[in-house]
């Protein structure tokens, strides 16, 4: 029989599979010794039966219903008693971290009849009535369905009306009247009364977390993250324990490091005689977890002990939550903390160089996408002028864009092509559409610790939390500064994440530290000296060689400074642009030999000179030189713009330009329905006379003239988009007979391997017959995913894509990760049929999946020999592929 609850003394953290991330750690506290109240854990099994059949599993009332006989008794007393009554909260718990993404109701058990014992026994009215009207108000809007605005703008009223500033100034009275309110909203939304009963409280909440795991907020954080739609989250019950009785009562947040900087030391927010959703909410500013030994010395040496037992035990940083109960410490949570990038790579390298944990475990604790973000421009501090605002760094990086205030409107702008900065009193879940499409987070309340820092630091966004100086008015669209300067929506600003700061306009950028030392090689203290550690661990570990995508000498000497070992893909077609057009343009309009051969001859010197520099700048090192790829109509005018030309002349009674007729002509004669599938890649090679061979003609020159200065030149030829053996010999013989002759005629001896771009499925499937004719295969894996999928890539991201993404058809682009099942599938079958033809075939990919971490996870599994991404993303690259060969498993998933 399945068992589907487990108590918190029966789990531990390697069981965060069945138990979420929540529950594992807090049965791995329990273990340990440290004070966790009491509780079990319904499993994630249990939620994913449930959402497959719509029902309760069967048992599942049964088992619940013995763990907590077994809670209640160890805490004499029960739930729903009327004096002195147990109370539950129950809260969601995904493998992976999802804050604020799903449902948690508190004080259940609470109703009419034990509030009054609460209160009676707690000797303390308002916080009886405070944890009614919370529990009233959670199970409302979470299990009822009903809007939670309508509950915040009743408290929002009766707090004017009084002249309260916050929650705490209400009295027990108002709460009272408010729990009224609350009920009669509910029953006139719902049509239903608040249940008085503890049990059905209690039920109706498990299954409304259960429910809210495939919420749209949840749904779109997971697309976000990365985190598959079939895992499901267990549901931690848990005795309630309350921060909110008093001036000796608290919650808090604890980091053991910094989650912005990675610095060891204390970080956090506390709240006296607060409930642990008023820090995180934000709704209240906190104080900093210093400020904790003034108010209760006991309880802040214990919580620094327990800080240090955890983070000796996780080997990590710990993020903490925790509440005081009149002067008694309970830890409510922990988990591996969402970081900075900065602080990942910090964290790291001071864990290594602790001898906590070893330089392979270090550089798994890093990821290229987090490199990514530390190569992003930050702001000059010496010309952003004066701050509108300052508040606390939460999340770092530079951010400019316009002003808006609510997440609907920061999605409708972002999808028009605009740069946005969400700007809140505080966020909510509610708000996280909002926060993907914006490019910042600025909210003037709230601490490091609050919905809006904890989730922008994992989604790697700017966020400035906690501007108290500025006033921000939703309804009025606008925020006010200290000195009564009015920012209005739509005006741009600039937010610091890194020093919490907010300024007018757009501040300038300059280079990160990290693009400085990648550039140079200088190296500087703290984060630049932990990625460079990183990446010679990566490259120390790696199997995969990286390369990049360059075209010209400049490209080729940066991606040469980012440590590409060579070049992947040099496109020849961006050598016929510019004033070669014209060049290119005598070769298609030629009605001769004569003139098509005068025009190559012309572009031969050209295209020898460009490679001679590429050659150099990549001297001892493979560049691998695609031939002419794209359709030659692409070196044309457009064919509307030279009729409208022509009609437009002879409306004025003048001759059409002779020349504008003749291209028309022959734009009219090469047009293509669907030139991408048409005259292009090695068919141009077999139909237009000339063009192999001046290319080749031109690499060879280029070897021979650096060899003669003494260079070592690697050039490898690639022919694009073959899809039959015959296409590839027909060429390749073509291509020898031109690197024979030039190497007759020099007396040097150019040797050029020849291979192909694998882009579409037949020539993956009929690999084994194409290695017969190719040294090396590259895969193509822009137009790999267009041809498996059908997809024109211009077209179809901005016409479907989102919505695919919405209905979970994808959970990434194609084009960005590579398709594992389709596009990898075939990737699989050209490496293995290949490899039997020629067993010492090399094979790499040049589409820019190569500088994609988890495919490179991928391509590193399926044995390939290289990936060749952009300069920029070289160092990602190789990051990963260190990453990878660590992980040792085929294809293995790199988060």
């Amino acid at each position: 029989m399945v068992r589907y609850v487990y108590d918190f003394h029966q789990g531990g953290r390697d069981m965060a599979d069945l138990l979420g991330g929540k529950g594992a750690n807090l049965a791995e506290m329990t273990r340990l010794g440290l004070p966790v109240p009491p509780g079990f854990i319904i499993t994630t099994e249990a939620c994913r039966a449930f959402l497959a059949t719509g029902v309760e599993p069967e048992g599942l009332s049964r088992e619940v219903s013995g763990h907590l006989a077994a809670l209640e008794e160890s805490a004499g007393r029960c739930v729903g008693q009327p004096d002195d009554p147990l109370l539950l909260s129950v809260r969601s718990g995904a493998r992976f971290s999802m804050p604020g993404m799903m449902e948690t109701v508190l004080d259940i058990g609470l109703n009419d009849d034990s509030v009054l014992g609460l209160a009676k026994t707690s000797g303390n009215e308002r916080f009886a009535w405070d944890s009614y009207r919370r529990l009233v108000q959670m199970f409302g809007s979470t299990v009822m369905g009903v809007d939670s605005a309508l509950f915040e703008n009743a408290i929002t009223l009766l707090k004017n009306f009084r002249g309260a500033e916050d929650d705490v100034h209400l009295d027990a009275g108002d709460l009272a009247q408010l729990v009224e309110t609350y009920k009669s909203l509910i029953h006139d939304e719902t049509g239903e009364d608040f249940p008085q009963s503890p049990a059905e409280q209690l039920r109706r909440a498990i299954l409304a977390v259960f429910q809210s795991w495939n919420g749209d907020r949840a749904r779109l954080y997971r697309r976000r993250e990365h985190i598959p739609d079939d895992l499901g989250t267990a549901v931690t019950v848990q005795r309630m324990v309350y921060g909110n009785l008093g001036p000796d009562s608290g919650s808090g947040v604890a980091f053991t490091r910094d989650p912005a900087t990675g610095r060891p030391g204390l970080y956090g927010d506390y709240l006296p005689n607060a409930q642990g959703e008023d820090v995180v909410a934000g709704i209240r500013n906190t104080v900093p977890l210093a400020e904790l030994e003034r108010l209760d010395t006991r309880s802040y040496r214990q919580l620094l002990t327990h800080m240090g037992t955890l983070e000796n035990h996780y080997l990590d940083l710990c993020d903490i939550e925790f509440t005081i109960e009149r002067g008694t410490l309970w830890m409510l949570q922990t988990r591996v903390g969402k970081r900075t990038a900065e602080a990942a790579f910090t964290i790291a390298a001071e864990l290594v160089d602790e001898q906590l944990i070893s330089p392979d475990e270090g550089l798994a604790r890093v990821s290229g996408e987090e490199l990514a973000r530390l190569m992003f421009p930050r702001f000059d501090a010496s010309a952003t002028g004066e701050a509108l605002a300052h508040g606390l760094p939460a999340s770092p990086g530079a951010a400019v864009g316009s002003a808006v205030f609510d997440s609907a409107t920061a999605v409708r702008r972002a999808a028009a092509g605009e740069k946005v900065i969400l700007v809140r009193q505080e966020t909510t879940p509610d708000d996280l559409p909002g926060m993907v499409a914006a490019q910042a987070v600025l909210t003037s309340r709230g601490g490091k610790t609050s919905h809006a820092a904890v989730v922008a630091r994992g989604m790697g966004k700017v966020c400035v939390c906690g501007a108290e100086e500025l006033t921000v008015d939703v309804e009025q669209r606008h925020f006010t500064t200290r000195d009564g300067t009015v920012v209005e929506e739509g005006t741009v600003i600039s937010v610091d994440g890194s020093a919490g700061a907010v300024y007018p306009g757009a501040a300038p950028l300059v280079d990160s530290e990290v693009m400085r030392y990648l550039e140079t090689g200088e190296r500087s203290e703290g984060v630049v000296t932990a990625v460079a550690r990183a990446l010679e661990q990566a490259d120390g570990a790696r199997r995969l060689e990286v390369r990049a995508n360059a075209d010209t000498p400049e490209d080729a000497a940066r991606a040469r400074r980012f440590g590409a070992q060579g070049i992947g893909l040099c496109r020849t077609e961006h050598m016929f642009l510019g004033e070669r057009r014209k060049l290119v343009e005598e070769m298609i309009l030629a009605r001769d030999d004569l003139t098509r051969e005068r025009a190559l001859a012309a572009l031969l010197p050209l295209q020898r000179q460009d490679f001679i520099g590429i050659l150099e700048a990549m001297d001892g090192l493979p560049v691998t030189i695609r031939l002419l790829d794209p359709p030659l109509h692409e070196f044309l005018p457009d064919r509307t713009e030279l009729a409208v030309r022509i009609a437009t002349a002879e409306a004025r009674g003048d001759l059409p330009d002779p020349h504008d007729a003749e291209l028309l002509d022959a734009v009219s004669r090469m047009h293509e329905e669907n030139p991408m599938l048409g005259l292009r890649g090695v068919r141009l090679g077999l139909v237009v006379p000339g063009l192999v061979a001046m290319q080749v003609r031109a690499i060879a020159e280029a070897v021979v003239e650096r060899t003669r200065a003494g260079g070592s030149p690697k050039a490898e030829i690639m022919v694009p988009l073959v899809g039959a053996v015959e296409e590839l010999r027909i060429e390749r013989d073509e291509v020898r007979r031109v690197l024979a002759e030039v190497s007759a005629k020099t007396g040097v001896s150019v040797t050029c391997p020849v291979g192909t771009m694998i882009e579409l499925p037949r020539a993956a499937l009929t690999a084994a017959r194409i290695a017969e004719q190719a040294e090396f295969f590259s895969f193509g894996t822009n137009d790999l995913t267009q041809t498996t999928w059908g997809f024109s890539r211009d077209d179809v991201e901005a016409a479907f894509f989102s919505a695919y993404l919405d209905k979970g058809i994808f959970s990434t682009s194609p084009f960005e990760t590579l398709d594992r099942e389709g596009v990898g599938r075939l990737v699989r079958i050209a490496v293995a049929e290949g490899r039997a033809t020629r067993p010492d075939l090399k094979i790499g990919v040049c589409g820019e999946h190569g500088g994609d971490p988890d495919s490179v996870h991928f391509f590193h599994g399926e044995g390939l020999d290289y990936v060749s991404c952009s300069p920029f993303r070289v160092p990602v690259a190789r990051l990963e592929a260190g990453r990878a060969a660590l992980s040792g498993a085929r294809g293995s998933d790199s988060r």
